[in-house]
């Protein structure tokens, strides 16, 4: 059940004011921390969402993509990493690929760790974002970063994490710095009392299948409620793992009473083990040469004696509520975390499986082994279902070794993989074949994600996991007092006022205008009227590895797949002299440049004439490539919204033109200002003004880009 309201913020319960709160406009938790890692801001400026900042994170994890990465930061130029003590590798994804050639890649990896003392964790310890937790790379009131999607599983330690594309990876090797731009931010309430075997995988399972409309897409996250201190830190690790597939750049848990003793606990295992699997490479100590270089007492102290928390009145973009009470066991799938059903519709269903997996690091920590293992013990898997096992780490296998968990796992006919990604990313042993169905306690469920297009896959928690590997069937562990609904879960949503108009703060400090960088950008506008169009139909997929093409080709072949008109429409209008901030200006709609993660859409644009882009929304992934290449991206919806109820077929989103055409050629002139934030609509060059609506200002740290011709060039004039 859904209730919809629009209010003006309201915080909830643990969301009060800091000790040592800074500034006069009200922060919230993620906008807090990024403050503490935003470098060059002007002075007296106060981070809020959508401003764009340079950034030096705490830590940066590259895996087994760090061999291009090393290949991009030599291209720059850089021999040198600026800090290695803010740099970690950890090679996780493809470690049962046991040939030469993926061999050598790891040996190269590991020697360029040992050439300039990186923290290097080999094939076998573990998947990086675990690693990353138990040694504490990942900490609470840090960013911390990583070139992996699931970086997000930082925040259920309340640690910002968020992922970063090789380029910016480079950057921060050779500089400690790259940029970001503070997305919206949005807060999750979970209400209430979980019912008798309802866990934390059933929460994210349920929010990425109700609220199912990209509600959270590129946003940052803070959860909150009453039922967040019934969360173990493993339950939060898996939500905010998943918070990825929600479409979140960011989900972060508070800092709390539980979080601190989930450390006290973790510093007591410490004492138990030695650092044996770093590495000759790394700089890890024995625990028998003094404390743990990120886990000591002395700095859990210092967090949770004045933990980071929001300040009253912060500013969410929307509020969302579950209400726990009213949700069952879930399961997502087949193939979309889109959807969820509750597990007592499908198990009426009797879908029978092929195959079971617990493995990844959404949910194979040791509390996940217990769970799985409680199920099966003393039992055997069904007939003609295979169960994949694989720990989050070797630490992990080792606590759940000793427990007794592992061997209760085995002995019940559990197939055991070694520590890394595997069948999650469709790698190694185990994958799903044609015609299979598989259920998993993974976090990803795409088609032919875990092997074949024609297989089906489903996610559950590793209870259910577990029980249907015994059944052969979907379904869950029979628990007493359990009584679960076959009904949806009951949420709410509450859309906000902009804080400009919600909020009587202080007014923001100016975005300073650099010496060379145009004041305006300016030009006829462009209007593509559709939704979703992707970074195929910018850039075809069949130039993307043709390593020889020039951006002059680029320029001829962009958008080919969408309009095979518009490389011409631009070049008719382009100014003569590039990159002073007079060319075409493009409008187009929402989630623009989603897709793959290939610069040469953005490249393509650029060199075709295009100096800005404005949309209702960006991909990501594309608005990173962008500025990293020196292309400006604005959001401004309500311009979208006013061009497509002006040239859009009977005023539709996504409809198509009134009059057919791909690419509108409006009589309008456009005019975006980078430090005043306006966008300025003309009848024509020197004409009338229609309209004006307010953007951001466009960043220092993306006016610095811009005027070295992208991320490359300003980390070369660094270095």
């Amino acid at each position: 059940m859904l209730r919809t309201r629009i209010a003006v913020s309201r915080p909830s319960a643990w969301l009060c004011r800091s000790l040592a709160t800074h500034a006069a406009i009200p922060q919230t938790y993620v906008e807090k921390v990024v403050q503490r890692h935003a470098v060059g801001l002007p002075e007296g400026k106060v981070v809020r969402a959508g401003d764009y900042v340079m950034i030096r994170p705490q830590h940066v994890m590259t895996h087994d993509n760090t061999g291009p990465v090393i290949n991009k930061f030599k291209s720059i130029g850089a021999t040198k990493i600026s800090d290695p003590r803010q740099t970690v590798f950890t090679l996780d994804h493809d470690v049962q690929n046991r040939s030469s050639t993926n061999l050598a890649k790891y040996a190269k990896i590991e020697k360029f760790a040992g050439d300039h003392s990186i923290d290097f964790y080999p094939a076998g310890r573990g998947i990086g974002h675990q690693i990353m937790i138990e040694e504490g790379y990942a900490f609470p009131g840090v960013m911390t970063v990583a070139s992996d999607s699931h970086s997000n599983m930082y925040g259920g330690v309340g640690c910002v994490g968020t992922a970063i594309v090789r380029t910016d990876a480079a950057a921060l090797w050779a500089t400690q710095r790259t940029w970001w731009q503070v997305p919206p931010i949005v807060q999750v309430k979970l209400e209430g009392e979980l019912p008798v075997g309802v866990t934390g995988k059933d929460i994210i399972v349920a929010l990425c299948g109700t609220f199912n409309k990209d509600e959270v897409l590129n946003c940052a996250i803070e959860f909150s409620g009453s039922g967040v201190a019934q969360l173990s830190v493993d339950e939060r690790l898996a939500i905010a793992n998943m918070t990825t597939e929600w479409g979140a750049l960011v989900g972060v848990f508070p800092v709390d009473s539980v979080l601190e003793k989930w450390y006290e606990v973790q510093m007591k295992k410490l004492d138990l083990r030695r650092f044996q699997f770093a590495g000759e490479s790394s700089s890890l100590p024995p625990l028998a040469q003094g404390d743990h270089p990120r886990l000591s007492p002395e700095r859990l102290k210092s967090v949770f004696s004045n933990p980071v928390v929001a300040d009253e009145g912060a500013h969410y973009t929307k509020t969302l509520t579950l209400h726990l009470p009213s949700l069952s066991p879930s399961v997502s799938g087949p193939n979309s975390v889109k959807v969820a059903t509750p597990l007592p519709v499908l198990e009426e269903q009797n879908i029978k499986i092929n195959k079971a997996y617990l493995v990844s690091c959404t949910n194979s920590r040791a509390s996940d082994l217990k769970r799985a293992a409680d199920v099966l013990k003393g039992k055997k898997i069904a007939d003609g279902v295979e169960f994949y096992v694989a720990a989050a780490s070797s630490v992990v296998q080792k606590e759940s070794e000793a427990a007794g968990d592992w061997a209760a796992l085995v002995s019940a006919g559990a197939k055991v993989l070694p520590a890394g990604c595997g069948p999650c990313i469709g790698l190694g042993t185990g994958l799903l074949e044609d015609g299979e169905v598989g259920i998993s306690a993974t976090n990803r469920n795409y088609k032919g994600r875990m092997g074949s297009p024609n297989a089906q896959a489903y996610l559950a928690s590793p209870e259910v996991v577990a029980a249907s590997a015994l059944a052969g069937y979907i379904t869950g562990p029979k628990i007493e007092g359990a009584a679960h609904s076959s009904s949806g879960p009951t949420v709410e949503i509450q859309e906000h006022a902009s804080a400009s108009t919600s909020s009587s703060a202080t007014p923001a400090v100016a975005e300073p205008l650099l010496p060379s960088f145009p004041p305006l950008f300016s030009g006829p506008l462009l209007f593509t009227p559709q939704d979703n169009l992707n970074t195929d139909g910018i850039y075809p997929g069949k130039y993307t590895y043709q390593d020889d093409i020039t951006l002059a080709r680029q320029a001829e072949v962009v958008m080919e797949n969408y309009d095979p008109e518009f490389a011409g429409i631009v070049k008719t209008l382009k100014a003569p002299t590039p990159r002073t901030g007079r060319g075409v200006l493009l409008a187009a709609g929402y989630n623009f440049g989603t897709g793959s993660s290939r610069e040469q859409a953005a490249t393509a644009l650029l060199s075709s004439g295009i100096e800005l882009v404005l949309c209702g929304s960006f991909g990501d992934i594309f608005k990173r490539n962008s500025i990293n290449n020196a292309l400006i991206c604005v959001e401004c919806p309500e311009l979208i919204e006013d061009l497509t109820r002006d040239f859009g077929k009977e005023g539709k989103r996504n409809a198509g033109s009134k009059e057919g055409e791909l690419t509108v050629r409006t009589p309008y002139w456009v005019e975006v200002g980078s430090v005043d934030g306006k966008v300025s609509l003309f009848t024509e060059q020197g004409g009338e003004l229609v309209k004006e609506y307010k953007v951001g200002a466009v960043g220092g740290s993306v006016q610095e880009m811009w005027l070295a011709g992208g991320l490359e060039g300003w980390v070369r004039e660094r270095i």
